[in-house]
């Protein structure tokens, strides 16, 4: 498979990377505006006894020139795509009275717009992947959200920006998952709790996360692979804990 990760540099990004890189059958191209992170990315993938393909790619996914030149980029080395991973995310931990017009645009655009050129972007990639699995589904769009994002779900003080910003991102991926299925694109969120991250930390400092950025990477790396086959449309509660 063809996929394109999005925030591969750290934490639950690196680590779905790398599980997915570990595969012979798979090509994974690596994008986050963090060269040193994906520097690590490499060297960690260069160690690995059994591995497929990895291209990293430094560039910032909120930055519309930069979607431009990627697809160029990932045309030059393949002509479809069968997944992507829209997992690069911000979060600003602020009273609501106190987060500024600027810093509201700032987590929609990383949050939700970026995905949003980004699908665009590659859409004519996802649409030339060929069939998987014998399933009506030819490629696989995952979204990553936040159960912060999920309607009903226990809300935090200071989150106000980025749980209505994956709150968007779910609505868009059911929008999404009807529009593509002619098209043979599934579409689906999962939408993480607590995993022990630079983000989680900032949003809830001195609690211990439920699980660590490997297992998720794996969880994610794993429903990329074949979720597709059993759901389409869904926003998952990926979640055993509050936070």
């Amino acid at each position: 498979m063809n996929i394109v990760i999005t925030g591969a540099s750290g934490g639950i990004g690196f680590q779905t990377a790398i599980y997915l890189a570990s595969k012979s059958k798979n090509h994974i191209f690596a994008i986050s505006r963090d060269k040193k992170g994906l520097g690590k990315l490499q060297t960690q993938f260069d160690m690995l006894k059994e591995k497929g393909r990895l291209t990293i790619i430094v560039g910032d996914v909120s930055n519309k020139d930069f979607l431009i030149e990627l697809k160029g980029e990932i045309s030059k080395l393949t002509n479809s795509l069968q997944a992507i991973i829209n997992n690069a995310g911000m979060l600003y931990y602020k009273p609501f009275e106190e987060l500024t017009d600027k810093e509201w645009e700032n987590m929609y655009n990383v949050n939700l717009f970026s995905p949003v050129r980004l699908i665009k972007a590659l859409l004519p990639l996802l649409k030339l992947s060929e069939e998987m699995l014998n399933t009506k589904f030819r490629a696989h769009i995952v979204n990553i959200g936040s159960i912060g994002g999920v309607m009903g779900s226990v809300k935090f003080s200071g989150l106000s920006a980025y749980s209505s910003s994956k709150g968007a991102l779910s609505i868009l991926s059911e929008c999404l998952a009807e529009e593509f299925e002619p098209l043979g694109i599934s579409v689906n969120c999962l939408s993480l709790g607590s995993v022990e991250t630079e983000m989680f930390r900032k949003a809830f400092p001195g609690i211990k996360a439920s699980m660590g950025p490997e297992q998720m990477g794996h969880y994610i790396g794993d429903f990329t692979e074949s979720g597709f086959c059993f759901f389409n449309g869904k926003v998952l509660p990926v979640s055993i804990s509050t936070p």
